[in-house]
């Protein structure tokens, strides 16, 4: 039996199942037993406790797995959560209950907004099950322990779990939930372990039962045969080693391999990785927990220790991409009954234009302290009359490289009419395929939609391509999809010219980039398109390229 699902990362691993156990079940909605004070204490003390246990996580992982267990230990003592779970003691309801019906109605919240707050809700909801497991007075299902390597398989794995598996017994993951942008999947490429998400089938292995677990196919074959084992291992290179020399096709066609960051706190390591540069430096960093705009100084100071340890080098910025997920007051953002179609990203500055100047005055400044070669890039841009807009704008304000982010089909589909005006253009494929497929990223339900492998994904992908080489301007990509090898093939075959992706995963890109030549990424480019799924181009392409080797 074969079992399809969405892979991650570009190994191979044969190995017996090992069931994780399911998560604490919904506690009953019964009444508290005893005063209100006590059942606050019991809460306060459960909600203290699982806290300390993910901030304690934290601190023994670094990188993107730091990141999200300090935000999961942040989420544990939210007072939004905490007044809601106190007031529903106090309506009557037991401490079990009140903590699960309060962080129940902060995850629908997430979930109504889509996009990354939706990507959000899953950690929560693992927050949730500790807690009131420490209530119940159970113990949270943990990782099942083996003498030997095995393959973890569970309906879903929760972060703090992903974060802390041990690579010399846990081969491979396959989960029935996810998508390749959840939080999971993202931690499991950072730590080079194979994986399969989104595979609904998994639910019937057995532990004991022996599985190949094939990530750039998409694949679980189930009890394989002899031939089929042999088969898959003498294609799996994964471990090949690369030197961190700059990016290049096996014919010489240099490809510029940059570092997504969300900060100054993996630059230096960017660097160390290999990083040619930054084909995306966030800056909602500066922003989200900000009751006002910040000053143009202070917004110099940290965009300046972000450029610092990449003077002399490229630097993409993307400036504030405010709304959906990151309503920010001051931006005048109000209830929108579907904020990621609302107004956001260049919409929202636009409307407060005195931001938006602030932040390029900013930027220039930081520009003139390290010696960086800056490009800023305007998110969420959907016509001509946008990109015009913001380049006039930027251009008058000092900004040398100009460029916008392919996030919206439309800007896809009038790439022709877009390239002319800019210095690059930049595909962020998480948000392209969530909004060509209509398919809402983290939402379990229409999980399969959100691979950007889907053949209309590519095909937008490539009017960007086919512009931006009859313009002469670079086309980067900067979502997921770009740490992705072989698809980080198939995309320099549509036309990309650099690619953008997390630090710990430019090697493996830098790896295959090596296997082909031009002319091969463009035959690989065209077998994606002719596919009629997801599936069957990652299957089509991954069956191509082992052949070639």
């Amino acid at each position: 039996m074969r079992i399809s699902g969405i892979g991650v990362g570009r190994g191979v691993a044969v190995g017996e199942v090992l069931r994780m156990a399911e998560p604490v079940a919904e506690p009953a909605d019964a009444p508290r037993t005893g005063d209100a004070s006590s059942e606050r204490a019991r809460l306060l003390a459960a909600l203290a406790e699982t806290a300390a246990e993910l901030s304690s996580r934290a601190a023994l992982v670094d990188g993107a797995a730091r990141d999200v267990l300090a935000a999961q230990a942040l989420m544990a003592q939210d007072p939004t959560v905490i007044d809601d779970a106190t007031a529903r003691i106090d309506a009557g309801q037991c401490a079990e209950r009140a903590v699960f019906d309060a962080f129940g109605g902060y995850r629908r919240m997430l979930e109504a907004v889509g996009g990354l707050m939706a990507e959000r809700a899953a950690d929560l909801e693992d927050v949730c099950r500790r807690a009131v497991a420490r209530l119940m007075g159970v113990g949270v299902p943990q990782v099942p322990a083996s003498d030997r390597p095995f393959v973890l398989v569970a309906h879903d794995l929760a972060p703090a779990d992903t974060a802390a598996l041990d690579l010399d017994k846990v081969l491979a993951i396959v989960t029935a939930a996810g998508s390749p942008t959840s939080h999971t999947a993202i931690l499991a490429k950072q730590r080079r372990l194979p994986a399969i998400v989104g595979a609904s089938g998994c639910d019937e292995l057995a532990d004991g039962q022996v599985v190949v677990v094939d990530a750039p196919a998409g694949v679980v074959v189930t009890d394989p045969s002899r031939a089929e084992i042999d088969g898959v291992r003498a294609a799996d290179d994964s471990s090949a080693p690369c030197a961190p020399t700059p990016g290049a096709l096996a014919d010489g066609t240099a490809v510029p391999l940059l570092a997504n960051l969300g900060d100054a706190t993996d630059a230096a390591a960017a660097v160390a990785l290999g990083a040619e540069g930054v084909g995306l430096l966030r800056t909602e960093f500066l922003y989200l927990d900000s009751q006002a705009a910040p000053s143009v100084s202070e917004q110099t100071d940290r965009y300046a220790e972000a450029f610092r340890p990449f003077a002399g080098r490229r630097v993409l910025v993307r400036v504030l991409d405010a709304g959906a997920d990151k309503q920010l007051a001051f931006l005048g953002h109000v209830h929108e009954e579907n904020p990621a179609l609302g107004r956001r990203g260049l919409r929202a500055l636009r409307e407060h234009e005195s931001v938006l100047r602030d932040q390029l005055r900013a930027l220039v400044a930081a520009r003139e302290l390290t010696g960086v070669e800056l490009g800023v890039m305007a998110p969420m841009v959907a016509d001509a009359d946008e990109t015009a807009y913001f380049v006039e704008l930027a251009r008058s304000l000092g900004v040398g490289s100009v460029g916008i982010t392919v996030e919206v089909p439309s800007s896809a589909v009038l790439a022709d009419q877009l390239a002319p005006l800019v210095d690059f253009m930049s595909i962020g494929t998480n948000d392209l395929t969530q909004y060509t497929l209509a398919a809402d990223r983290m939402l379990g339900s229409v999980a399969a939609f959100q691979d950007p492998w889907h053949p209309a994904v590519l095909r937008l992908a490539r009017l960007v391509g086919d512009a931006g080489r009859a313009a002469g301007v670079p086309v980067g990509v900067c979502g997921e999809a770009a740490g992705d090898p072989l698809l980080a093939v198939v995309l320099l075959g549509l036309g990309a010219t650099e690619l953008s992706m997390s630090p710990a995963l430019l090697g493996e890109v830098r790896a295959e980039l090596l296997r082909h030549t031009l002319a091969e990424a463009r035959e690989l480019a065209a077998l994606a398109l002719a596919q009629r799924s997801a599936a069957d181009a990652r299957a089509v392409v991954t069956k191509a390229a082992r052949t070639h080797r």
